[in-house]
């Protein structure tokens, strides 16, 4: 019988506990706004993960990691490459990349995974004891407890971040002494950020099109603030509940025009 509940309910911290002292084996899969997570445990381990279209095959999973590039696929059938482990294999003999690139890439993409779900307040869940995700997929078994540890932390930084930033939804632009940039060292994902600021797209926006999760962003636009890099404009005008127009230019009262109507009642 599969378990079900909100993320409202149960938060990640309690469902990965219960799971890792549970010793659960299963698949929990989360849905929710910010998009769908497919996590596999065996005996109260993470041993898979997978976010949205993401379905964690090793060749994506390398190449987003930098490890592996698309050429390199040309003299491969990956029709008939379905089994990663295999796969793998094949990549190690021909030198593109060893058994750590391949451990190491696997476990970055679950820890990733893993701690966006932190950050998720809404959603709803199901775990069921079956692992058909990971067929022809490459296990690696991680502790949950350090993982847990981190996710927590990871939280308190979120809070400590939403007290020097609190609104995302809000345009930033770049600063206006342009030769500050070019006398700093930016890391890729900081450049990654600057490239989408133009003084239009929100913090969230930005967030969204990078493919990045709530601390990242708070935390690379915060470093950038810091630093006078960037700047925060000015949030988007708030919109009037329905039914109330919204207040067009000139049609406010002018303030000569309430004193006279004003003066005018005092002299009844």
């Amino acid at each position: 019988m599969a378990l079900k509940g909100n993320l409202r309910d149960f938060n990640t911290t309690q469902l990965l506990n219960l799971i890792h002292l549970a010793r659960k084996t299963g698949t929990l899969t989360v849905e929710s706004r910010n998009g769908t997570a497919r996590l596999c445990f065996k005996d109260g381990k993470l041993i898979f993960a997978a976010l949205d279209r993401q379905d964690g095959r090793l060749v994506d999973v390398l190449i987003r990691a930098g490890k592996l590039q698309p050429e390199q696929l040309k003299g491969f059938d990956l029709t008939r490459l379905q089994d990663d482990k295999v796969l793998g294999l094949k990549l190690i003999e021909a030198g593109y990349v060893t058994q750590q690139d391949i451990l190491n890439s696997l476990r970055a993409q679950m820890l990733d995974v893993v701690y966006r779900l932190f950050s998720w307040n809404e959603g709803v869940f199901r775990f069921e004891p079956d692992l058909q995700v990971l067929q022809n997929r490459i296990p690696v078994p991680m502790d949950l407890e350090n993982i847990i540890m981190e996710g927590a932390r990871r939280l308190r930084e979120v809070e400590r971040l939403k007290e020097e930033l609190p609104d995302l939804d809000i345009p930033v632009r770049l600063t206006s002494r342009p030769e500050a940039i070019r006398k700093v060292q930016l890391s890729a994902e900081e450049w990654r950020v600057i490239s989408q600021v133009n003084g239009r797209n929100t913090i969230e926006q930005i967030m969204r099109r990078l493919n990045m999760d709530e601390i990242q962003i708070r935390r690379i636009i915060y470093g950038l603030l810091q630093a006078g890099l960037i700047e925060l404009g000015a949030p988007p005008p708030a919109t009037p509940p329905p039914g109330v127009p919204a207040r067009g230019p000139g049609s406010g009262v002018s303030r000569s025009v309430v004193e006279k109507l004003i003066n005018y009642f005092r002299r009844l």
